[in-house]
């Protein structure tokens, strides 16, 4: 049985809207859907008391820049946005949103450059990639003040023991039999 994690659902396909739904998390990241259904999956996830991330770069008919950010916060009501573009998080902060930076570590210097961009634009909480990397959860959570949030390839309990042991703060997952605590 699987222990009460803090646990953000990854919605990546419209398939597990219902599932989110019906589930005990109360973040989700909407990585999924178009501007022509966003106000439907929204009113849906914001009735069932979830708290709403949309990601700039996976939901479609959304532009990148200031404009659509404030459009998602006005029109939408979003709680924040997940985005890999340093402009966007200026742009939530102007919004009056949250904000996620996603981060993808693959070598020394993108650790290196990730760090810089992060003290450059503060954002809310920051979100690593892959999550299956402990020393590089420890490092980057003790060169940050963010919450720290890590995602991608975690597909095992003993992976999210390790990746909060670690000292990340939350792990985002999109498979929803990991989505309930017991």
């Amino acid at each position: 049985m699987l222990k009460k994690y803090p646990i953000i659902a990854s919605v990546t396909k419209d398939d597990q809207l219902a599932k989110v739904l019906e589930s005990d998390v109360t973040r989700v990241n909407l990585m999924t859907g178009h501007i022509g259904n966003l106000e439907s999956i929204m009113g849906q996830l914001h009735q069932a008391g979830k708290q709403v991330y949309v990601h700039l770069e996976m939901v479609g008919g959304l532009g990148r820049d200031a404009h659509a950010v404030g459009y998602l916060a006005e029109k939408f009501k979003v709680d924040g946005i997940v985005t890999t573009k340093s402009n966007a998080v200026a742009a939530a902060r102007q919004a009056g949103i949250k904000s996620i930076q996603r981060i993808f570590i693959i070598d020394t210097a993108a650790l290196q450059t990730a760090v810089r961009m992060i003290n450059s634009t503060q954002p809310d909480e920051v979100e690593l990639m892959p999550g299956l990397m402990p020393r590089v959860i420890k490092e980057l959570k003790n060169t940050i003040k963010q919450p720290l949030i890590v995602g991608g390839l975690i597909r095992y309990e003993k992976e999210i023991v390790e990746a909060l042991d670690s000292g990340a703060d939350y792990i985002s997952i999109g498979d929803p039999s990991m989505w309930n605590g017991r």
